[in-house]
């Protein structure tokens, strides 16, 4: 027995000394994205045997008896390896926290997400036309914040609009040739399918086009690199919809070799946060990949996204004032129903056919053809010899009996006589009818109609006085490209591409509805004789739904794209060149011989050709294996998109007078430090953009001198500023801290200072007063004094602060307080001309015109900061080898109210008419502002098999 017992007590000894010389590790492994935990996930320690994989629940337990510092490999096929620096701890249980591993397509740099933001979904005017769809960041601290808690404010990234980035779909440029930006409604509801993806920051290096200083943002849907299953998600919120519902199926890669991913979604709202703003969108998605053999593989690639969307409109103080931020001007019950007169509708599928050619084991040859077409409609009211059947028009309105509009007071300056009387009328009518009277319209668009017995008998359609209609843009756009790269070296590569891009843009006024009249004529009723006719080929035409009328011409593009890189990668530096080189011409084709321009309008115009070359390169030096500082810089020039090439494409072929490239020079430097605890990037950039060009149409007062022979000094007209400068200087600073292995706490600031930096060249065109000439009646206005004021349309300062927490249980909650300053309204051009000074009747400058009045009035509005609150939180659980995540968050929690941007109107065009209407308290013509969200909500529901 003894000896037994004495056995024992030594296989104890071994056993309690053993257990005394190791040290246990445990963690949970989960997505990065979808926050679900991952099994049979590599759990190893590297170099020995120590290696386990992880449970159904993500969790793992590592035995190890190595003394000092190792490193731990997490390693899983499709995402990204993670590697931690673990010491041992002998008879101690080290946790190491959750483990987030990242998709294996994500870049050293901030990973991007393209998702449809409420601010891209904003009406069309001179601020939110320059709104970008964000790059949104599932990693950087910095991007994430300007993504999910700056976006709701309209921030824009380094103050750049989505032109001067580069969005690409499997090598090939997605950015439209009509105005530079990518249409950012093709990729909605297809979240699930954008997810594998390759972001350069600013100037940085890209393996698939020289790319533009805000970044370029590369999409992969090649079929074999979806993750295989099945996912369902539902949604709802109150912003833009109000429900959404997408589906996903992944076969992954077969035995003979083809793989599938499908995905198809709806989102819908009868009414979003704003009145009257209806919502219709769905999505299908399918990617097909047949493998041809070990180094050919042919990928075909098909969405399909149509979106109807009700727009809400930009108000006055006055308005608001009476009736709110909500309120919307664009719709009116009908039959109980509201209906919205502004909807934007995009049906634009997309098709494209991949070949992936590896040649040999460094060199790979992409090659891609791509068909899109379809349109894109806005519709409204258009009205002949009727009132206009808005409900905020000037003359329905308290400041039309409380400004000058009221009275005309000749030469005398600010001075008039409220009628306080008219004026509370007008105030109580516009709260009883704030809204579109579509039956007053219907009753206007027909006629009695009489008996055999000449009574009456009821009505009958007649002409119509108002119509719906809609601008349409029908594109067809073919493109091939070829995208090459090569490891030349071990530490050279090269990186090169040609892309070829053909438009047909198809450009013309589309009735839709009669709105219960017989006909509608095709005049422009502002002008008379020949000259109210849009085609003189076919003069009063009596046209109907389905029609084409008003206007009516195509687009024909081609562009041709070259870009060559190296890039160098040594032990403690990296660095590259790149250059690029493209051509392309512009052309109208009219289709209508317009009235005012018989000789200018019909056929093809001259072509406008523009050759461009560009440079960049960067360096990085690796300070350490946590640091390194990055340093890029680039200078090219670049075409005007077709919008601004021509002066007024609806009427005329003619091209902008002295139309240039655009030059443009940027620099930045970022460090970037990174630790298992604590990561920090911080960047400073400038970019200058030079000779840009911009065309707007507005209706101007007091413009033109009738003592010279014009009919009215008041005009449609169309503005063009040629020669503007645009300066972008700033800073950006994200840092992230791991507190403990639970609590996170992470910081964004943004801090730029976005001014005009030279005074561009103003040209004014008068339609009406057009000779019958090859040429429009242009006048030179001289220059618009807008030279150190700021651009606008985003906050140029933003702040972030937030903390979150996630259990080892797989619920996370999150909180955010955020600070946005410094945004400014868009300023009217035409009021900081010399023009803007003169009295058209007397070709004198206004006697009341003082510098001192004038840097009161023409100062730039500043609108409040914003302080925004928001949460978020979610759940995941693993059921019956099912994951179930939720996901929730609330915007705006205390429900601020704030402006997102906003613009002055032009038509006060002179300074007597803008000093009288801006001194009455209550202007007329008064700055039009976009509101934020308030309070909001979203909830999403995942269930992944």
């Amino acid at each position: 027995m003894g000896k037994k017992y004495l056995v024992v007590f030594i296989l104890l000894s071994f056993k309690v000394c053993f257990g005394q010389q190791e040290t246990i590790f445990s963690g949970i492994v989960v997505d990065s994205k979808a926050q679900n935990p991952l099994d049979n996930v590599v759990v190893s320690i590297q170099n020995s045997n120590v290696t386990q994989l992880t449970k159904f629940n993500g969790k793992f337990e590592l035995h190890s008896s190595i003394t000092g510092e190792q490193l731990l490999l997490v390693h899983s096929k499709g995402y990204k390896d993670l590697l931690l620096k673990i010491h041992s701890d002998f008879g101690k249980k080290i946790y190491l926290g959750i483990l987030q591993l990242e998709d294996a397509f994500s870049d050293e740099t901030p990973a991007a997400l393209i998702t449809l933001l409420d601010s891209d979904l904003s009406d069309d005017n001179s601020s939110s036309e320059m709104t970008s769809g964000l790059l949104q960041s599932s990693k950087d601290a910095f991007m994430q914040a300007a993504a999910f808690n700056w976006g709701q404010a309209r921030f824009r990234v380094r103050g750049l609009d989505s032109e001067n980035g580069t969005m690409m779909l499997n090598g090939m440029v997605m950015n439209k040739i009509y105005d530079g930006r990518p249409q950012w409604s093709n990729w909605g509801g297809l979240n699930n399918m954008l997810r594998n993806q390759e972001f350069s920051v600013g100037a940085a290096s890209s393996n698939y086009t020289f790319g533009g200083i805000l970044g370029t943002q590369q999409i992969d849907t090649r079929a074999s690199l979806f993750r295989k299953g099945e996912q369902l998600l539902f949604s709802g919120s109150n912003t833009t919809y109000t429900w959404r519902g997408i589906g996903t199926y992944v076969s992954g890669m077969n035995a003979s070799g083809w793989a599938f991913a499908i995905s198809a979604g709806k989102r819908w709202a009868e009414e979003g946060y704003f009145d009257g703003t209806n919502f219709n969108a769905a999505s299908l998605f399918v990617s097909i990949e047949k493998k041809l053999s070990t180094r050919h593989s042919l990928n075909f690639t098909g969405f399909y996204t149509p979106s109807l969307r009700g727009k809400n409109s930009a108000n006055t103080n006055e308005v608001t004032g009476l009736k709110g931020e909500k309120y919307n001007s664009y719709w009116g019950f009908q039959n109980g129903e509201k209906r919205n007169a502004r909807v934007k509708n995009i049906e634009e599928p997309l098709f494209m056919l991949n070949h992936y050619f590896k040649i040999n084991e460094k060199a790979n040859l992409n090659s891609s053809i791509m068909y899109q077409f379809g349109k894109v409609g806005s519709s409204m009211i258009d009205y002949q010899k009727a009132d206009s059947p808005d409900p905020v028009y000037y003359k329905k309105l308290p400041s039309y009996f409380s400004s000058l509009y009221a009275k005309d007071h000749g030469e005398f300056s600010g001075d008039f006589t409220p009628d306080f009387e008219n004026a509370a009328k007008n105030k109580a009518l516009f709260l009883d009818n704030s809204q579109i009277d579509w039956e007053a319209m219907y009753k206007a668009n027909q006629k009695p109609k009489p008996n055999s017995d000449s009574t009456i008998s009821g009505f009958e359609p007649a002409q119509s006085h108002y119509v719906l209609y809609e601008d349409r843009t029908d594109d067809k756009t073919i493109a091939v490209n070829s995208n090459f790269n090569s490891q030349i070296t071990a530490s050279i590569s090269f990186d090169g591409g040609i892309t070829f891009r053909n438009v047909k843009s198809h450009n013309f006024q589309y009735l839709l509805d009669l709105l219960g009249g017989a006909y509608f004529e095709d005049i422009d009723a502002f002008y008379k004789g020949s000259q109210s006719q849009s085609d003189l080929l076919h003069p009063n035409r009596e046209i109907k739904a389905g029609d084409t009328y008003g206007y009516n011409y195509n687009f024909l593009a081609n562009v041709i794209d070259v870009f060559a890189q190296f890039k160098f990668s040594f032990n403690k530096t990296e660095f590259y060149l790149a250059q690029s080189y493209s051509i392309s011409d512009y052309q109208r084709e009219g289709l209508y011989q317009n009235g005012i321009y018989p000789d200018n309008s019909l056929g093809k115009s001259e072509k406008a050709n523009f050759e461009n070359f560009g440079f960049k390169g960067g360096f990085t030096y690796k300070i350490s294996g946590k640091q390194l500082l990055f340093f890029n810089g680039s200078h090219f020039t670049r075409a005007p998109s077709i919008r601004n090439t021509f002066i007024n494409a609806r009427l005329n072929n003619s091209i902008v007078d002295g139309i240039e490239n655009e030059n443009i020079s940027s620099a930045e430097v970022s460090y970037i430090y990174r630790s298992p605890k604590l990561k920090i990037r911080a960047a400073a950039y400038y970019s200058l953009i030079k000779n840009t060009a911009r065309t707007s149409f507005f209706y101007a007062e007091g413009i033109f001198d009738n003592g010279a022979g014009y009919e009215s000094t008041d005009a449609f007209v169309s503005q063009t500023l040629t020669h503007l400068n645009k300066k972008n200087i700033g800073t950006e600073l994200s840092f992230e801290y791991q507190i403990s292995s639970t609590l996170k706490t992470v910081l964004a600031a943004a801090y730029g200072n976005y001014t005009y930096d030279s005074n561009p060249d103003v040209l004014i065109t008068n339609d009406a007063n057009a000779v019958k000439s090859n040429t429009a009646s242009t006048f030179d206005f001289g220059k618009a004094y807008l030279k150190n004021y700021k651009q606008s349309g985003m906050p140029q300062q933003a702040y972030s602060l937030g903390v979150e927490y996630r259990d080892p249980k797989f619920w996370w909650l999150g909180a955010n307080v955020n600070y946005l300053t410094d945004n400014y309204i868009d300023v009217s051009p035409i009021s900081r001309t010399p023009h803007f000074y003169i009295n058209s009747a007397s070709g004198h400058i206004f006697p009341e015109a003082s510098e001192e009045k004038a840097s009161v009035l023409l100062k730039q509005e500043k609108f409040n900061p914003v302080s925004l609150l928001n949460f978020s939180g979610g759940k995941s659980w693993r059921i019956s080898r099912k994951y179930i995540g939720v996901f929730m968050s609330v915007n705006n929690a205390l429900n601020v109210i704030y402006k997102t941007g906003g613009f002055e109107q032009a038509r006060n065009a002179n300074f007597r008419a803008f000093n009288q209407d801006i001194s009455s308290g209550t202007p007329s013509f008064g700055p039009k502002y976009y509101y934020g969200y308030g309070r909001t909500y979203f909830v999403n529901l995942t269930i992944s098999i």
